[in-house]
């Protein structure tokens, strides 16, 4: 049996260069979600979103494996962050951030087999954050992006650039909640190692028109 690779389906989505911005096309995606708010590094409301969104993604692909005959890998972990005031992102003050962490799944991951899934993971273990947890589709469109080795708390450099130059000079706005992907495992990998993907929905700005002719 053939596994699915989320990743290997969509190349050109994971795989960003880490010097320049590129602009890609990000169709709809279904995720399974967990929102929450604070810094992920104390928040033990970020751990149990983690462990409710690991626990039925595994679930529902050994559903998928055992009822339909089609086995995937389970798809990195990624996450939507916003601040009211986003310079609060940029300088990484976490107490004021909101986040939203998913996994994507496969499309023929259904309502039934994650509710199946999650009625599964919770005869298992108690996991707080299932009652919060939701089936999401994400629509991004025309997304910029680039990947960022290292340390998540050294990204800020990387994103100002993002916001306050390369937007700006392309004639760039905001389209969407700064989103990041996160291809290494921080438990096995050093902080240095790290690989992660940040990605901005954008939209072009109307430009205004040039005036024709001499004013009267």
């Amino acid at each position: 049996m053939d596994k699915y690779d989320h990743k290997k389906a969509h190349k050109k989505l994971f795989a960003p260069g880490a010097k320049d911005f590129s602009l890609v096309e990000v169709p709809a995606f279904n995720y399974l979600a967990v929102d929450g708010h604070g810094d992920p590094n104390v928040s033990a409301q970020y751990v149990d979103a983690l462990a409710a969104l690991y626990s039925v993604s595994h679930a529902a692909k050994f559903a998928s494996k055992t009822s339909l005959g089609r086995d995937y890998v389970v798809a990195p972990l990624e996450g939507l962050w916003w601040a009211q005031d986003m310079t609060d992102f940029v300088s990484r003050d976490k107490d004021r951030w909101a986040w939203t962490m998913m996994i994507c799944q496969p499309h023929w991951i259904t309502t039934e087999i994650i509710e199946e899934s999650v009625a599964k993971a919770a005869a298992k273990k108690d996991l707080p954050a299932l009652a919060r947890l939701r089936h999401m589709e994400l629509v991004e469109g025309s997304c910029l992006q680039i990947l960022h080795l290292g340390s998540y708390d050294d990204a800020g450099p990387t994103l100002d650039r993002m916001h306050n130059s390369y937007m700006p000079a392309n004639n760039l706005s905001f389209n969407g909640k700064h989103h990041e992907i996160y291809l290494s495992d921080p438990r096995r990998t050093a902080p240095e190692k790290l690989k992660t993907i940040l990605r901005q929905p954008v939209r072009k700005l109307r430009q205004e028109s040039a005036p024709v002719g001499d004013p009267p």
